[in-house]
């Protein structure tokens, strides 16, 4: 029976690839692809993920399988890296083995999304196991906090507690520091190990490598600025 009702929804191709509602700040793009960023270096040896920024989620939960829900970024568990070789337009439920995403978020925008009735419905519905709202600038109007990570506990979200949040079944913590980017300092939503640290990206790695050579160069009365000059 399932398998009769699959084949009468449309494919990937047949869909459009999101909702065509542009993005409300810089942010809604930055943010997500920095996590995207992160988790392909930390993940780079795995092909059973995917991370979406600003995609359509197709499912079969809501009024019509021909609207999407669009989050901000997602991901999803034991599913292929690139679709039968091929990346993604869409993310679609019924060619993803029902695999809906395990961890979705969601940035509050100058223009209210319904973040925290709608769109949380919808998504414990879906079976999103964490969702996570971001809400830096507009929690005070909004009268909730400025990051709110819910978890789906008997089919009802559940606001945890505790930041960085390590997500056990996920194998990552979620939560805020305060970083540059571009040159610029501002707060960025990043990963986290079991025990509350940072994971840094292969650029600040190499940084901090660098760092300590220098350092241990100095320690040996070793000028590191005048070896580059003389080389």
């Amino acid at each position: 029976m399932l398998s009769s009702v699959h084949h009468s929804l449309p494919s990937s191709h047949e869909l459009p690839y999101s909702d065509d509602t542009p993005v409300d700040n810089e942010d809604q793009n930055l943010l997500p692809n920095l996590l995207l960023l992160l988790l392909t270096e930390l993940w780079s040896d795995r092909l059973d993920w995917y991370f979406g920024a600003d995609m359509a989620i197709y499912h079969t939960t809501g009024a019509s399988p021909f609207v999407p829900i669009v989050p901000d970024g997602f991901l999803s568990l034991g599913v292929a890296r690139r679709k039968e070789g091929q990346s993604r337009r869409s993310y679609v439920l019924w060619e993803e083995q029902e695999i809906a995403p395990v961890f979705v978020l969601e940035m509050v925008s100058q223009t209210p999304g319904d973040e925290y009735s709608k769109k949380l419905e919808a998504y414990a519905k879906l079976g999103v196991l964490y969702y996570l709202v971001y809400n830096p600038e507009f929690w005070q109007r909004d009268r909730h906090q400025p990051f709110e990570l819910y978890k789906l506990e008997a089919g009802l979200y559940r606001l945890q507690t505790g930041e960085p949040y390590w997500m056990a079944e996920v194998g990552l913590g979620i939560g805020r520091y305060q970083g540059m980017v571009g040159g610029i300092e501002r707060e960025i939503l990043t990963w986290y190990d079991a025990a509350g640290r940072r994971y840094l990206s292969a650029a600040e790695r190499e940084y901090q490598r660098a760092e300590r050579l220098e350092a241990f160069l100095r320690s040996q009365g070793i000028d590191p600025d005048r070896l580059l000059e003389d080389s």
